[in-house]
């Protein structure tokens, strides 16, 4: 019996030291490769110190998307986008800042009236295909020159196909997000925080902005649009909040605009003042008439009469279901069904979260995160107990779904050693 116990023991040392040699074979766990092309870092660790380095660095011919990640930090410094197929991430969206202060007319003052190089993001007019993402930019001139608000831009564009993603883009003046190309220009914004003075959105062309909260400083509006070159142009602005100072107005237009708001929520501070043709210089007579098209927005504290349901009065009668960013972009561009993987986190489920009415047969959909290996779908009925799937690509059909049915799921990405958790996620059936 001693036998047998020694022998046991002696084969079960056997078996830890059999077991420590295969560890210590084993390759080390290795973090996440990262996609990004070129990194910025102040301290000197990335490729560059500087924004505007990298950029300069991207090849003039360059046709498919590359990603600088910026690396924590507040860089004082104006950036000039001049190549297209880019994207500028930042490693966190409150600890990578880039901030500027500049005034429009002191910039004009000394540049022949040119507006290239008035804000802290300057974008050429060649450029297209080009992602802002997980970053904050402050054109904070007004507080640091006694409150001064006129017109200090975060960001001023005349290129086409750009999207801003979970950003926050703050002036302390007017016109905080100017994307002016005209005749062709197409915006797409998601989960961003937008704040200024007067006019601080205010697109030119196309432009979707889902998922975002707005808050104004100012009695003269907040939103603004031009869509005075095609009659198509629109904005849309789907499930976002605005909030601002009491008695902050929504909206104004100089010129030719369509402006759709849907499933938006309205502070009590909103004034009971429909969106307006402005009396100034600017302005001209409407040649396609009052075109602002509300569905399902309330107002905290009680609606107003003005942002009542009005879909069928739109040319054409859209229903709320058809209009998206596709539809916004009259079928040119699709940003949510081509967008780059450039977030650190998995984004832009597809059902929407808290969607309902979602047929029985759904194909599941996402954005992944940049680094991502591979994908654990977790779907179920009971977020308590989900079912796991390992897998490759960013779909999944769950097969044939329950009707009226609430389904919860949850996407984990494997990143090299690492396991990214995702946020859970539900829809209901029809």
């Amino acid at each position: 019996m001693r036998i047998d116990q020694t022998r046991a023991g002696t084969m079960h040392r056997f078996a830890i030291a059999g077991w420590i040699l295969l560890m210590s074979m084993a390759p080390p766990r290795l973090p996440a490769e990262e996609r990004a092309r070129f990194i910025v870092a102040q301290d000197g660790s990335g490729n560059f110190t500087t924004i505007q380095a990298a950029l300069d660095a991207v090849p003039a011919n360059n046709a498919e998307n590359l990603i600088i990640l910026i690396r924590n930090g507040e860089y004082h410094e104006k950036v000039y986008v001049q190549k297209s197929h880019v994207t500028l991430v930042g490693e966190d969206r409150e600890g990578t800042r880039i901030v500027f202060a500049e005034l429009r007319e002191n910039w004009n003052r000394t540049h022949g009236g040119s507006d290239w190089g008035a804000a802290v993001i300057n974008i050429d007019s060649t450029v297209t295909d080009l992602t802002i993402a997980n970053l904050t930019v402050h054109n904070n001139y007004g507080s640091l020159n006694g409150g001064v608000h006129s017109h200090q831009f975060a960001v001023l564009g005349q290129g086409t196909r750009v999207m801003l993603l979970s950003c926050t883009m703050i002036a302390d003046g007017n016109d905080t997000v100017s994307l002016w190309n005209r005749p062709g220009g197409m915006y797409y914004h998601n989960d961003c925080r937008f704040e200024g003075w007067v006019d601080y959105v205010c697109p030119r062309g196309w432009c979707y902005i889902t998922d975002s909260r707005f808050f104004g400083h100012n009695l003269n509006a907040s939103i603004w649009h031009d869509g005075s070159n095609d009659r198509d142009q629109k904005l849309v602005i789907r499930y976002s909040c605005f909030d601002g100072v009491p008695g902050f107005p929504l909206g104004r237009h100089h010129r030719d605009a369509q402006i759709y708001l849907l499933d938006c929520i309205f502070s009590r501070n909103l004034a009971d003042k429909p969106i307006y043709l402005p009396k100034s210089p600017n302005s001209v007579t409407w040649v396609w008439g009052t075109r602002h098209y509300f569905w399902n927005c309330h107002r905290e504290g009680g609606d107003f009469a003005w942002f009542r349901d009005n879909l069928n009065d739109a040319e054409g009668s859209p229903s709320a279901s058809e209009i998206d960013a596709r539809w916004t972009f009259a079928d040119k561009w699709d940003p949510e069904h081509s967008m780059p993987a450039v977030l650190p986190t998995v984004f832009l489920p597809s059902p929407r979260n808290g969607s309902y009415d979602i047929p029985t047969h759904v194909t599941l959909r996402w954005v992944p995160a940049r680094n991502a290996d591979r994908h654990i779908v977790s779907f179920g009925t009971d977020p308590d107990r989900l079912q796991e799937t390992t897998q490759d690509s960013a779909v999944f059909n769950p097969g044939l779904l329950l009707s009226g049915t609430r389904y919860s799921w949850r996407i984990d990405e494997i990143a090299g050693a690492d396991t990214l958790k995702g946020p859970l996620w539900h829809f209901t059936t029809k």
